[in-house]
């Protein structure tokens, strides 16, 4: 005997809300503040940092006129929803470049030995060659090796050097490392022209915050802040903050370092909110256990509400303890996280049904108390949850 269940609103009791209006908010604000660049190529990968291909075209209608994803996957995925260049950041398989030319996907080369295995006469792609200035992951990091692959592509009518890029490993406000590699990136490519290489793009979200355009840059990666979290500004208010300006200028000094901005406002807002609901509500007696391994014990009498959502569905074990909201209103999570349950201490103004937020508009609250960054947050929510794009 097999039975169809018909789709129901409420057939999944915790689900992800995406205000695709905030992102293309988001988007257009940072154009409009950072309006030096003529390429702002949109970072997808993570399935669009966990918020879901669903976004992609919001971001173009509001300015973004590229996109990265990680893999020849998630290209084609992208591909199918879009008509817009496409640059693959990792290396695809040499057996898929037929794939990659078919759709339209451009493909990142970050090594002499990978570039050396292109049929060149067999296919039409456009390459964006990757430089290791410093982080030692993925790129080219010998100047003869650029040189070479600039001669032979520069003018080849199959395969277009159409970008070169490198990926910084640091914010560089108060370390020379972010110098470094910069002159590392300006080292490598000493013998070849960038002016005739289409897009040059080096900065990421944190670098386009701190650090002035460079002069031969004119494009830039746009990720974590598409989706409402930027770099927040020094603290130097107070003792510490004071000391933390002296240090700051001090090492400033010593390293010579590069002008960097100190504007940091921007008005971008998260736009991914996690829910679930309370399916039960129960009251517990003083100095009663809740939870696996009896370890949370009750003072007092209280009112437990179990919420449906776990560890399976991407809470790790750490959330116990942290607040969510119900109606507006804090509540902890008490006792141990549980595979698709939790449980949450709550009052009598809390009912059965009740909208739980399990991520929101705080989610640097959230972040601080797992001591993860946004971007593992957002993506630790598996793609099985369902999104509903507002």
């Amino acid at each position: 005997m097999s039975i169809t269940l018909e789709k129901s609103d409420n057939m999944n009791d915790s689900y992800v809300e995406i205000d695709t209006k905030q992102i293309g908010k988001n988007v257009e604000n940072i154009i409009k503040k950072y309006d030096n660049y003529k390429y702002y190529i949109g970072v997808i990968k993570g399935n669009a940092y966990g918020h879901g291909f669903g976004v992609v075209k919001t971001m173009v209608d509001s300015g973004i006129n590229y996109l990265a994803v990680s893999t020849l996957k998630e290209a084609i995925e992208v591909r199918n929803l879009i008509d817009i260049p496409i640059l693959c950041l990792q290396p695809i398989d040499i057996g898929d470049l037929p794939l990659a030319s078919e759709n339209n996907i451009t493909i990142t080369v970050s090594s002499y030995e990978y570039f050396k295995k292109i049929p060149k006469e067999k296919l039409k792609l456009n390459i964006h060659l990757k430089l290791d200035t410093g982080m030692n992951r993925l790129g080219i990091n010998k100047k003869s090796e650029v040189e070479e692959i600039y001669n032979e592509l520069i003018d080849n009518e199959n395969i277009k050097l159409e970008g070169i890029y490198t990926h910084l490993a640091t914010i560089g406000i108060e370390d020379k490392k972010w110098d470094d590699q910069v002159n590392k990136f300006c080292n490598l490519t000493d013998n070849i022209d960038l002016n005739k290489i289409k897009i040059v793009h080096l900065f990421s979200s944190n670098s386009l915050v701190v650090h002035p355009k460079l002069e031969f840059a004119n494009g830039v990666r746009i990720g974590i802040m598409m989706y409402g979290i930027a770099l927040k500004a020094p603290n130097y208010n107070g003792i510490k903050g004071r000391l933390r300006k002296i240090k700051r200028d001090y090492l400033r000094k010593k390293y010579k370092l590069s002008q960097i901005l100190n504007d940091y406002n921007i008005d971008i807002k998260p736009a991914f909110h996690l829910y679930s609901k309370v399916i039960e509500i129960k009251d517990v007696k003083p100095n009663e256990y809740i939870g696996y391994g009896l370890k949370y014990k009750t003072s007092e009498k209280s009112k437990v509400a179990v919420v449906p959502i776990g560890y399976a569905d991407g809470l790790s074990l750490k959330n116990s303890g942290r607040n969510v909201l119900i109606n507006g209103e804090p509540y902890k999570i008490v006792g141990s996280v549980n595979m698709k349950m939790l449980t949450v201490i709550v009052d009598d103004k809390v009912k059965l049904n009740d909208k739980v937020e399990i991520i929101g508009d705080n989610v640097r609250y959230i972040c601080g108390y797992l001591g993860v960054t946004p971007h593992s947050l957002f993506t630790m929510v598996p793609k099985e949850i369902p999104k509903i794009y507002k």
